[in-house]
């Protein structure tokens, strides 16, 4: 299945599975989503569990915070993460902190579905990368699949976890990815990050659409630069799985950090400090990133500049392993 496709059918099975589980909007219902990841839904399961809104983020989570406390399982979809800045104060305010604010009498077992990331020449507000914000929520979970597969294994996670999550899906790997996804029931752990390929020279660590970057720049380094390196998927940012980040970090003792997001303050960073408290003895040189450049995300005609690509995943690896760019 391509990504795209996985959600969908992921989304099928979810709600046949839970009757409690809705699935709401803007144009998820009648078009069946801006990318066809709800196709079909309305037609099976019925206009009261399959809702179009009206174009405001705000009353999207605001509705599903209320949902969730009544009982519910809500699935809403931010039809571009660059618009949940239109709900950060019900995301921030009032989804992450339910379970707390009441002391555990309410859980809230909302997923929030919303696409992100560069290569498609999205207008404003399309494209941006704004992961290490919703990080900084304390009583949310994110998750950014970057296969078909654990698109399908995380996203039912996510919707079972009695907690809210934030699923982030890599708009470019929508119809580009493809790979073998598993017809029935198929769980991924969440906080548990996946070593895509082993290497003993350097880790490439990424997320999301930045795996197959790293992807590929591990397959340039091998052919080209007779450098081994690994590929380690962190798949969940909350919870993180450090164990893993440390086990390869300290196998290569060098390390580059891959992130489509502004450079200051993002993920990258805080990979690069748990790093630094974690495995600080085990590294050979300074823990290099690669990112997206401390500017508004670009116009279409520019953001092959903005993107990290692999010949900047390349020439960073090159210099952790002292080899020059």
């Amino acid at each position: 299945m391509t990504l795209v496709e996985a959600i969908n059918h992921t989304l099928h099975q979810e709600m046949e599975r839970d009757g409690k589980v809705l699935v709401f909007g803007q144009d998820v219902a009648r078009n069946g989503g801006v990318f066809r990841a709800t196709d079909g839904l309305l037609d099976r399961f019925g206009g009261r569990r399959v809702v179009d809104t009206p174009l405001a983020e705000g009353v999207i989570i605001g509705t599903a915070v209320g949902l969730a406390a009544e009982g519910f399982v809500p699935v809403p979809e931010i039809q571009f993460l660059g618009f949940a800045w239109q709900a950060f104060h019900q995301i921030a305010g009032q989804l992450a902190r339910l379970r707390y604010r009441s002391d555990g009498r309410f859980g809230c077992p909302v997923t929030v579905r919303a696409p992100f990331g560069g290569g498609v020449r999205t207008p404003e507000l399309h494209s941006e990368a704004l992961e290490a914000q919703f990080v900084q929520c304390p009583g949310l979970k994110v998750v950014l699949p970057a296969s078909a597969a654990d698109a399908k294994g995380l996203l039912a996670s996510a919707i079972r976890d009695p907690d809210p999550v934030m699923f982030l899906e890599p708009l470019k790997g929508y119809r580009l990815v493809k790979d073998d996804v598993p017809e029935g029931e198929h769980l991924v752990p969440l906080g548990k990050a996946n070593a895509v390929r082993t290497g003993d020279d350097v880790t490439l660590i990424a997320w999301s659409a930045q795996v197959e970057v790293a992807r590929k720049a591990a397959a340039v380094l091998a052919a080209e630069h007779g450098v081994s390196a690994g590929v380690l998927d962190l798949r969940t940012l909350v919870p993180l799985d450090i164990e893993a980040i440390v086990a390869a970090v300290e196998h290569t003792g060098r390390a580059v950090v891959v992130s489509e997001a502004p450079q200051s303050a993002g993920f990258a960073a805080e990979v690069v400090a748990t790093i630094c408290e974690e495995a600080f003895y085990s590294l050979e040189a300074p823990v290099a990133r690669v990112g997206g450049y401390d500017v508004p995300y670009p116009v279409g005609m520019l953001e092959e500049h903005y993107v990290p690509d692999a010949a900047r995943v390349v020439a960073a690896a090159l210099r952790v392993c002292g080899e020059g760019a």
